[in-house]
């Protein structure tokens, strides 16, 4: 599992924030996710999650015993995020990688992600600008978030052609819920194409908003704004079957289903809530049979919808 950093720093701090932190380390956590956008919409909430992030490895001594990830090339955002029309070029990527540098305090990111994708921009100049921060040192691995999986594609088609780096994993909004468009054209609905194309290549996906903003573990009182509809109901009703047989929770169910795909998925876990988190660690210890993961898969009886 991964754990999610966005508002840590404002939204989260001092001892909360400390508690949060270690609990997922003695559960045997290392891997933690950030960005440069994060949380610019909150009071001095500009660069807040990777500076919170840092300090709190720094103070733990924690650097070697941690996987660092956090995302750049994020277009200009309403009340207060102003970025370049270009925000994929090699200009700004570089801006934003120093940007992260600084602020986690550290001198190489061991995942960094593009956070959106701009189609103006051939795969390969991106590939080629990424390579260059690699092959100094900069970055580790390298993936990108909200991109269709034709593009990433060809972005590691490139890549292998021409002896670069390729994209190592991929961030987008899968869980058990069917989610509903969003308003925003640089979030690109996960698909069942996209799903095809990670059981294809094997990508690890790193899923975020995981639980439906959690809607599994509120009996669909909070997510449901984002995904009301029958498939997703109809898989909450299943998650409360197969969690009373296994005597676990619906959001454990829905975090073991999203971990039992036949690719790696790694769920993002954003909670600020100890008790939550607990709860959602807790799904790597559910364990769900073949005929369990059918029965939620194919809840609607359609074939649109099995991703």
């Amino acid at each position: 599992m991964c754990f999610g950093t966005i508002g840590w720093g404002v939204k989260i701090t001092g001892d909360e924030l400390d508690r949060l932190y270690d609990a997922f380390r003695e559960a045997g956590g290392n891997f933690f996710d950030s960005a440069h956008v994060y949380a610019f919409w909150l009071p001095n909430g500009y660069g807040s999650s990777d500076r919170a992030l840092g300090e709190i490895v720094l103070r733990r001594g924690d650097r070697r015993n941690v996987i660092l990830a956090t995302k750049g090339g994020h277009p200009s955002a309403k009340n207060g995020y102003e970025r370049p029309d270009d925000y994929l070029s090699p200009r700004q990527i570089a801006s934003d990688v120093a940007d992260s540098l600084g602020w986690l305090g550290v001198d190489r990111i061991d995942l960094y992600y593009l956070h959106r994708d701009d189609p103006r921009v051939p795969v390969g100049e991106i590939i080629e600008t990424l390579d260059e921060h690699v092959r100094s040192g900069r970055l580790g691995a390298i993936g990108v978030s909200n991109w269709t999986h034709d593009r990433l594609a060809a972005a590691n088609e490139y890549a292998v052609k021409n002896g670069r780096v390729r994209f190592s994993a991929s961030q987008d909004k899968f869980s058990l819920a069917v989610a509903q468009s969003s308003k925003d054209k640089t979030v690109p609905d996960f698909t069942l194409a996209d799903f095809n194309y990670h059981c294809d290549s094997q990508l690890p996906l790193c899923a975020y908003s995981p639980t439906a903003n959690g809607y599994f573990a509120t009996d669909g009182v909070k997510g449901a704004r984002g995904y009301t509809h029958p498939v997703t109901t109809a898989r909450l009703r299943l998650a409360k079957e197969i969690a009373a047989e296994l005597g676990a929770t619906p959001n454990q169910i829905a975090l073991a289903y999203i971990m039992h795909q036949p690719f790696p998925v790694i769920p993002i876990l954003g909670t600020c809530n100890s008790e939550h988190l607990a709860d959602a660690l807790g799904a790597a210890r559910v364990t769900l049979t073949p005929q369990q993961i059918e029965r939620l898969r194919a809840a609607d009886g359609t074939a649109e919808n099995r991703a």
